[in-house]
């Protein structure tokens, strides 16, 4: 009989003092952070830096994962790059690396209460909603992402925000699906969003 599953929770650290992000966390009941950074450290808000971050959780009797390098928005491999040096994310979607680290996700699901942690305060703004979350509800997960003020945004909520940002229709048209009209929305915000420059090995 198989094991019944949490939902996949997001989270971004933005600028947020230690106490209260670990306020977040005890909050929604999280188990584990699931760091999802490429770069696990932060240049302004050094309380999230990877070995920092690492002791409070564990002093909060919360684990931490770190899965930058499979799940992380910022790949090495320079295929995942287009011709101006854009993450593709669709492309990154079918990395091994990536698949690998999805499974694992989906692994944890049936034994912790899990959060995927990037640094964005705005769920919109992040891969962990434009590709992992995307990629994770095809799988039939459900998501939740945890906002700055503490509140719970469901992923169709959060999907319904980016289409109006968009000026899309939430439930198709006459020529697109609803299933198209997010597609395309995820593709022009990733455009916005999505990390620009070289790959870190090549740097």
């Amino acid at each position: 009989m198989n094991q019944p599953r949490s939902p996949v929770f997001t989270i971004g650290h933005s600028n947020h003092a230690a106490e209260v992000f670990l306020g977040l966390l005890l909050r929604h009941d999280i188990e584990d952070v699931v760091d999802v950074r490429s770069s696990p450290h932060s240049r302004y808000n050094p309380q999230f830096n990877r070995k920092t971050l690492q002791a409070a959780l564990t002093e909060a009797d919360v684990g931490y994962v770190f899965m930058g390098e499979e799940l992380g928005g910022r790949p090495a491999d320079p295929s995942c790059y287009d011709a101006e040096g854009r993450v593709q994310y669709d492309q990154l979607a079918e990395m091994d690396a990536f698949k690998e680290g999805i499974r694992q996700v989906i692994q944890r699901t049936g034994e912790r209460r899990i959060a995927l942690m990037c640094s964005e305060k705005e769920p919109l703004d992040c891969h962990r909603t434009l590709l992992i979350a995307q990629v994770l509800t095809a799988r039939d997960l459900g998501i939740g992402h945890i906002l700055a003020a503490g509140d719970l945004e469901s992923h169709a909520a959060a999907v319904d925000r980016l289409l109006d940002r968009f000026k899309l229709p939430r439930d198709g048209d006459m020529f697109r699906s609803r299933e198209q009209l997010i597609a395309d929305a995820v593709s022009r915000q990733a455009r916005k969003v999505a990390y620009v420059g070289k790959p870190p090995d090549l740097v």
